[in-house]
């Protein structure tokens, strides 16, 4: 009775949510829009390129004012030397330094925006993970609910029997423990549902249980981009190579940057003076030329050319790894992607038809007595488990295809499913 009970509630539930459909594009959209970790990769990318402005303006000019030989502590100034003065300083780095120094910040401006696209994709990859995460306990919970339905059949039809002489007392009670272990697992999976549901909430930084829709799963493009278009694409687009570029063009600027460094900066000066004499205001210029003397060059100058030779050479290795790694992982999303597709169709067109011709023909033969009550129990969980391993990989295409578009930095298909392409308008 207490099992009864609990299917009841269980399907109820399933009816409430069933009628909250999820898309996936609906997770993206909340995704770019809410997600922190977004918003502080772009407030750093805007940071980065406030600052490359600056970078090829020359230091700012120093202004002295001064009153010169007053006497004390009367502050008059004093006959013949008193005067006051104005001085204007200004340093003018070497030619060329501005330039590079100019190059140096908007590669790096560049490489960070290109990290705040592939934290974009990153978030987005995570957030199709979750949703796929949350498809496959959707999708088995709503297969065990079903399961049971048919189990509550088998149990009235051993009754049935039962009653009549025709079956087993023992047919009735397995099929009850049946139910009660089913009741076990759906129980065990509406907690885990709960749990997938907060965690895409978590992801696009909303309340748990905001998005908590049926999720429904997007149509997958009909054919699969070849390896090799995709490893060459990957290698040229994805945005964390792309940073990767720009700061080893970064890098290298700053190591020609850093061989002028030892070359003097020069500094203009323009002074004005004015003092009270016989003949009255009597007025003063000066123009002063200096540069600064690189004294400490072995120390300071030589080894800033050392530490930016050893920056170029990480820059140069790192983005060697990076896309040697990100080949990997395209070699890697497309062999779970053509195994996701290829099992998908083994299961559709063979597997799922031959467990439930076997399940009916089972049934059939069980009323009639030619069969026991355990062979059609055992084809029951057979199509019951290959309905589930089906889900798995729709999730695991679904989750290939997302790891796809995170290496390759586009959009591989519409994340719209069929039913949302056609309330929309969009094909």
């Amino acid at each position: 009775m207490i099992a009864v009970l609990w299917v009841a509630l269980l399907f109820a539930q399933d009816s409430v949510r069933a009628t909250q459909p999820l898309e996936l594009a609906d997770a993206y959209r909340t995704a770019r829009e809410r997600s922190p970790r977004i918003t502080a990769a772009r407030a750093l990318a805007d940071a980065a390129r406030a600052r490359t402005a600056s970078a090829r303006r020359p230091p700012d000019p120093q202004v002295q004012f001064g009153f010169m030989n007053y006497s004390l502590p009367a502050l008059r100034p004093m006959d013949v030397l008193g005067m006051t003065q104005l001085q204007v300083m200004q340093m003018l780095p070497l030619p060329g330094k501005l330039g590079l120094a100019g190059r140096v910040a908007d590669a790096s401006a560049d490489a960070q925006a290109e990290r705040a696209r592939d934290v974009d994709w990153e978030v987005r990859s995570k957030a199709a993970m979750a949703f796929y995460d949350l498809y496959v306990t959707d999708r088995s919970l709503s297969i065990d609910r079903e399961t049971l339905r048919l189990l509550q059949d088998i149990l009235r039809t051993t009754e049935s029997m039962y009653r009549v002489g025709e079956g087993r007392q023992a047919d009735v009670l397995r099929a009850q423990v049946e139910i009660a272990r089913m009741v076990q697992d759906t129980i065990r999976m509406t907690t885990m549902r709960s749990a997938m549901s907060a965690r895409l909430n978590a992801i696009i930084d909303l309340p748990p249980q905001t998005l908590n829709g049926t999720p429904l799963l997007p149509a997958f493009p009909d054919s699969v981009p070849g390896l090799d278009a995709a490893l060459g694409a990957a290698v040229a687009d994805r945005p964390m190579v792309r940073a990767g570029e720009r700061d080893l063009e970064a890098a290298t600027a700053q190591v020609k940057l850093a061989r002028r460094e030892i070359w003097p900066d020069l500094t203009i000066g323009l002074q004005y003076g004015q003092r009270s004499g016989m003949g009255g205001t009597e007025r003063m210029g000066s123009l002063m030329i200096g540069g600064t003397l690189p004294v400490f060059a072995r120390s300071r100058q030589l080894r800033m050319r050392d530490e930016a030779a050893a920056m170029q050479q990480m820059s140069r290795a790192d983005l060697m790894a990076m896309r040697a790694e990100t080949q990997a992982a395209v070699a890697e999303a497309y062999s779970n992607l053509t195994r996701a597709r290829n099992l998908a169709i083994l299961y559709r067109t063979t597997l799922l038809p031959q467990a439930e011709a076997a399940i009916t023909s089972a049934f059939a033969a069980y009323r009639v007595g030619t069969v026991d009550f355990m062979t059609l129990l055992d084809n029951r969980m057979s199509l019951n488990r290959y309905r589930k391993e089906l889900v798995e990989l729709e999730a695991d295409e679904g989750k290939a295809w997302a790891d796809l578009e995170m290496l390759i930095g586009r959009e591989l298909f519409n994340p719209l499913s069929v039913a949302g392409r056609i309330a929309s308008g969009r094909n």
